[in-house]
Parts: C-alpha cells; sequence; structure tokens
C-alpha cells in the first residue's frame, strides 16, 4: 500500500483561479505522473463556489472530490491569514472513495439514513469510515448522525464536520464531484485496505455541580433543575454577564457552553449556546435532549490547546504502528474566536505530535461529527456523537 498526498492552498479575488492554483500546488506535491484518487476542497464563501470547483476540476481533472465552504481553512502551514481555498489530493490505489449527498430537508434524519445507504450500496460490506459535511443551517446535525448509524449500525466511526460560510450563519455549500450543493449533506466512505486513527477533545473544564434537563425540544434548552435555563449562569455569573447570552454568538458562550454526560464516555459532549431568548431559554448549536444531566464548561486557551494535542495523541495510539501520511481537522468556529491571534498555536501542537512535515488540511466548522474517544481499533466502544466547540483529528496511514 502507497498512499502520497499534497496539500495546497491560495487566495486573492479571482474565484476559478483561487481554486486552480491551491490545486495546482497539491497535485505538484505528489510524484511525477501520479494521479490522485481524492481531491478535498474547502473554501471561504468569499468566492464563486462554482467557478472555485471550476478551477479546482480544470486541475484534477476526473477525480473524486468532496469538500465543503467554511468558516476558515486550514493547512499544514497553519490558519489561513486571509480568505482562501484549501485543496488536499490523494493518491491510494488500495483504498476505495464512495460519495453520496442528500437533501437535509424535509428530514435530516432521513437525509443521514439515505447518503448511508448510497455509500452502502457503492462500498459494500467492507467500509471502514464515513465522512460527513451537513449543512446544519437546514436541519439538525445529531438527526443526520442519528439517521446514519440506523444503516450503518451504531457503533460505526464516523467524523467530519458542518460546512460554515465565514461566520455569517446565512448559507453554507457542500461539494460532490462537478457539483456545488446547499441544504444538503454529503459523505464520503472509506474502504479497502485503510489504517486511521480519529481523536477527540475540546479541552473545556466543568464548574459546578451537574444539573438535569428538565424541558426541551430539540435545540431548544427551556429548563434546568425545573428553573429557566438562563439562570445556570445567572447563578454562576451573575445576571449582567448573563444577560450577554443575548447577543447571538456572544463571546460568553464560547468561553462557557455547556457540557452533557454521554453513557460510556468520560468526556462531556459540548454544546454551544447560540442565544438566550426572552423567555429565559436558550437556543443551542445542537440538540439538548430532556433528561440529560448538564454542567456549566469553562474554557481558556492553554486547555482548549492541550484539548488539541490530546486529540492527536489519541488518534496516533488508535494509527497503532502505521506511518502517518495525512491529517484532516474539523475544528469548531468558537475554537477559532477563543484563540483569536494564537489559532497557529493550536495547528502547531498537532503537528509537534504527528509530525512538521505530515500534509494537513482542515477547516473551522459548524459543528463535529465523531466517537465520543475516537475508537476505531476497538470499534464496539465507537460511540458517534455530534459535537460543538471540538477539535477532531483524523490521521491516514499506511
Amino acid at each position: 500500500m502507497s498512499i502520497n498526498v499534497g496539500v495546497g492552498v491560495s487566495s486573492g479575488d479571482d474565484s476559478y483561479l483561487a481554486g486552480t492554483n491551491a490545486c495546482q500546488e497539491a497535485i505538484s506535491a505528489l510524484p511525477q505522473g501520479t494521479q490522485a484518487d481524492l481531491v478535498i476542497v474547502f473554501s471561504s464563501v468569499k468566492y464563486n463556489q462554482e467557478e472555485v470547483i471550476s478551477g479546482v476540476r480544470a486541475v484534477s481533472g476526473e477525480s473524486r472530490l468532496i469538500g465543503a465552504s467554511s468558516a476558515g481553512e486550514i493547512t499544514t502551514s497553519g490558519p489561513a491569514k486571509a480568505n482562501s481555498v484549501a485543496v488536499m489530493v490523494i493518491s491510494a490505489p488500495e483504498i476505495k472513495f464512495s460519495t453520496s449527498v442528500s437533501q437535509m430537508a424535509p428530514d435530516a434524519t432521513e437525509a443521514g439514513r439515505s447518503i448511508a445507504r448510497g455509500i452502502k450500496e457503492k462500498a459494500g460490506d467492507d467500509l471502514k469510515m464515513l465522512i460527513m459535511f451537513p449543512d446544519v443551517l437546514s436541519g439538525n446535525g445529531a438527526d443526520v448522525v442519528r439517521g446514519a448509524l440506523e444503516i450503518l449500525g451504531k457503533h460505526f466511526p464516523m467524523v467530519g464536520g458542518a460546512p460554515g460560510d465565514d461566520f455569517q450563519f446565512k448559507k453554507t455549500y457542500q461539494y460532490l464531484n462537478d457539483r456545488v450543493h446547499s441544504g444538503s449533506v454529503a459523505a464520503l466512505g472509506l474502504s479497502g485496505d485503510i489504517k486511521m486513527g480519529i481523536g477527540v477533545r475540546h479541552g473545556w473544564t466543568p464548574v459546578g455541580l451537574s444539573k438535569k434537563i428538565t424541558r426541551s425540544k430539540g435545540a431548544i434548552l427551556y429548563e434546568i433543575d425545573n428553573k429557566p435555563a438562563i439562570d445556570l449562569y445567572k447563578d454562576y455569573l451573575g445576571v449582567e454577564e448573563a444577560l450577554k447570552l443575548e447577543e447571538t454568538l456572544a463571546t460568553l458562550a464560547v468561553m462557557y457552553p455547556l457540557g452533557m454526560s454521554v453513557s460510556g464516555s468520560d468526556e462531556l459532549l459540548l454544546r454551544f449556546p447560540i442565544t438566550a431568548n426572552k423567555d429565559g431559554s436558550l437556543t443551542c448549536a445542537a440538540e439538548v435532549p430532556e433528561g440529560s444531566e448538564v454542567r456549566l464548561m469553562i474554557g481558556d486557551i492553554e486547555n482548549a490547546i492541550l484539548g488539541s494535542k490530546e486529540a492527536t495523541r489519541m488518534a496516533m495510539r488508535e494509527l497503532g504502528d502505521a506511518k502517518p501520511k495525512a491529517v484532516i481537522v474539523f475544528n469548531c468556529i468558537a475554537r477559532k474566536k477563543l484563540f483569536g491571534s494564537r489559532a497557529g498555536e493550536e495547528i502547531d501542537a498537532i503537528k509537534e505530535v504527528v509530525g512538521e512535515n505530515v500534509p494537513l488540511i482542515g477547516f473551522y466548522t459548524y459543528g463535529e461529527q465523531a466517537p465520543m474517544g475516537g475508537e476505531v481499533a476497538d470499534v464496539m466502544k465507537c460511540n458517534t456523537k455530534f459535537h460543538n466547540e471540538t477539535a477532531v483529528i483524523l490521521v491516514l496511514g499506511e
């Protein structure tokens, strides 16, 4: 088995050229004459999305392509300093790549089932992993995960990220081969002779006692311990600070998300409160099931960087004796907001573990999916969930 990988990134004002130049840089890193089997693209919505993909395809030809719009692009050189197009090309003859796409509306759970069926029909019983890009502005990301697991089995490993739109929260895009979609979930299945490791960590620390979600519906959290959800923040941070949550996507929510207990995992599943509502409820970035135990979390830059470093160590442990050949990072936009000008330190921490020169691509997401503990070696422990404010690291090896 031989895996060859290249990464490219390009900016500028011309959408077509940004796609062309990024893909050309990536392909130039492959051995001469090597054909890319897979092209991964992440792009700012600053660009005309169709022209970006046309530019990439002008260089990559008919190679299978998948990707999404982002809230920031990441490559081996670190987070993009400006809006850009990032491309990874992979030549891996021993790996089979299968793709599928489905509309999120009107039923996100059925969208998950649909893409899983589509991938399974093409890959057969040899399917090892699914990478998904669900548009969470059009449906519940947790429902997509749930639907896919209904078809693939409750312990099936999945990773991926929700596409972004440069923190505008208006419209995101999903790429599949020659087409640009919106309101969809695009998915990639990997089968064949593949070695991989997954790492998942956030680095936020719980404070105070565990409390119970006593009333919720979907992503709206109405009551905690029979009191308005906003009271949790008032109790710990004071009324004046808590009212800052009425500002959509407040910095306070980045620092102080909610952590939900998940059966069989020591890691708390983070939920990002998008905004506080007039009735005292909180609208979160993903579902908050009634009856769940929840705690207030506190984040800081140092611990968040350590979380990403530990996630990478976890992925490398899962990879075993294989040599890392490519890294794909799905990293929440809330983490980028927390890090600010120090965002590059997180990527440096990942490279310190996996290797400075291992090709790396990633993007800042509106949510992530991954097994709670990154389990792929002991698949019966695999418990894939939809996450917020979390770093997900996928390492492919040989």
